[in-house]
């Protein structure tokens, strides 16, 4: 489970796949739902690349805050 604001490293990202291995933070202030299909809104991942959808088995929250 994440928050918004949490610091993630996206593993896997069949949205995106040029945002593996970067890490990003979480947008959504609640878990996400149908519309997004169940993915997560991730931000931050890099100047040419902007908000990723990724589901919770592709990320994996760091501990940086």
């Amino acid at each position: 489970m994440f928050s918004a604001g949490d610091t993630v490293l996206i593993v896997a990202c069949a949205d995106d796949p040029r945002a593996v291995g970067r890490t990003g933070r979480i947008v959504d202030a609640a878990p996400p739902g149908p519309l997004t299909d169940r993915r997560w809104t991730v931000d931050q991942v890099g100047w040419l690349i902007g908000p990723v959808l990724c589901h919770g088995h592709e990320l994996r929250k760091t501990a940086a805050a």
